[in-house]
């Protein structure tokens, strides 16, 4: 387990509205004049004792990470807008409706401390142990949880992402170092004479057709390429070496793309004759290759007619039927109720991990190809599945795509929650005391 301070910090970094180490009751002798207001935000207040606890916080992790202090006064001053900044967004999430019910609140708390190491009652010892009241922990939690969904709220649908701007970002990351793929390449040539007669060019072709059943066989590259390459490698054993893709023969840039590291290309044609490259490595790049299930469906859902036993007996004899050779497709386009798959007989089509609710992708996980679920339940209904297939997909154009996405949402995000914040703060009634 992470000790008490690690554990704490990690905390208060996945939470930085939370901070507030509790000193224990005040003393009846210290002047009231502590609590005193200083700041009106709209119709409600802050005090003097919420700015000076969230002084100590913010000066602590300061010092942490031995940064120099400010001035307090100017120091005071950061924490107190921050204070208001921080009311004025609960105080609209309390006017739109944003609640976080305890259920959701345990259910991150649990994350957290797994996030940590350690369980719930663990999490909740090292905090109280470091001097935190765990029931002010948990309603700092709350709030932290209530703004971040404003946010979403007011600010995510705002943002937009054209494809127009991915392929822009793409490409100025390709023309960068961060996109500076290199390939390692083996090359190996089954010439044709200059103006060949369509006899030897047949001949060239059915030689180069049994090389490459050769090399798929395990026959070795190198050895091969020195017996039978017309290239200037072929005593390197092919080996062209590391080239960028603005320096790989254009005619080999399409073959290449799909190849792994190990792979070879099917014959490329060009008019000194028959190609055979291999992809030995590549570097500077990523490839995100995932494990990709064709799948198709049948769905019933309870609905005022049918009670949820009800929908379940009859899809246990939809299972009944299609366990008795009957046709899935057919039987999906009259029964499954939902629509867009039941139209092409129930076919989700090739879909990633991720891309479907868990307990679907749990049962599906489970099968065979060629082999078919019993009853299970969704929030969506009651489903019978079939895994049609399995295949690894190299999903490295859509994974760039979508991390290219993410990359302008996040930005786009930034820029357009600095510009509500500051409306926000703009036309909402503040009145400073924190000098009165």
């Amino acid at each position: 387990m992470k000790s008490l301070t690690q554990l704490i910090g990690l905390a208060l970094a996945v939470l930085p509205l939370i901070g507030s180490a509790q000193t224990g009751d005040s003393d009846p002798s210290e002047p009231r004049l502590l609590n005193r207001i200083v700041a009106v935000v709209n119709d409600d207040i802050i005090v003097h004792s919420e700015l000076d606890k969230e002084m100590v916080s913010i000066s602590a992790e300061l010092q942490k990470k031995d940064t120099q202090l400010p001035p307090q006064a100017i120091l005071e001053k950061q924490v107190l807008e921050r204070l208001i900044v921080e009311r004025l967004q609960l105080q609209l999430a309390e006017n739109s409706g944003i609640r976080i019910d305890d259920t959701t609140l345990n259910s991150k708390l649990q994350e957290l401390a797994k996030a940590n190491g350690v369980t719930l009652t663990q999490f909740r010892s090292v905090l109280e142990r470091e001097g935190y009241d765990y029931a002010r922990f948990r309603e700092d939690l709350r709030q932290e949880m209530v703004i971040n969904q404003l946010r979403r709220q007011m600010v995510g649908s705002r943002v937009k992402v054209s494809d127009q701007e991915i392929e822009n970002l793409l490409a100025t990351l390709e023309s960068s170092d961060q996109g500076n793929v290199q390939y390692h390449l083996a090359h190996i040539l089954i010439a044709v004479p200059e103006a060949a007669s369509p006899d030897q060019i047949k001949t060239a072709q059915q030689r180069a057709e049994q090389v490459l059943a050769s090399l798929a066989a395990g026959a070795d590259f190198s050895r091969t390429a020195i017996a039978e390459s017309g290239s200037q490698t072929a005593l390197d054993g092919g080996d062209i070496g590391w080239r960028s893709l603005g320096q790989i023969p254009t005619l080999f840039v399409e073959p290449l793309k799909p190849l792994r590291p190990g792979e070879l290309s099917e014959l490329i044609r060009s008019p000194s004759g028959f190609h055979i490259i291999k992809l030995i490595d590549q570097r500077g790049g990523e490839r995100y290759v995932v494990n990709q299930t064709r799948v198709r469906h049948i769905l019933l859902k309870p609905d005022a007619l049918h009670s949820d036993e009800e929908t379940r007996i009859r899809l246990q004899q939809l299972e009944q039927r299609l366990r008795g050779g009957e046709d899935f497709a057919a039987l999906a386009k009259s029964n499954s109720q939902d629509t867009l798959s039941a139209a092409k007989g129930g076919d989700l089509g090739w879909v990633n991990p991720g891309d479907l609710v868990p307990a679907f992708e749990e049962t599906m996980d489970t099968l065979q190809p060629g082999q078919l679920s019993q009853p299970f339940k969704t929030q969506f209904g009651w489903h019978i599945l079939e895994v049609q297939e399995r295949r690894e997909h190299d999903s490295t154009d859509e994974y760039k795509r979508s991390k290219a996405r993410q990359l302008i949402r996040s930005r786009k995000s930034d820029e357009e929650l600095l510009l509500w914040l500051r409306r926000l703060r703009d036309e909402s009634y503040v009145e400073y005391r924190l000098d009165s």
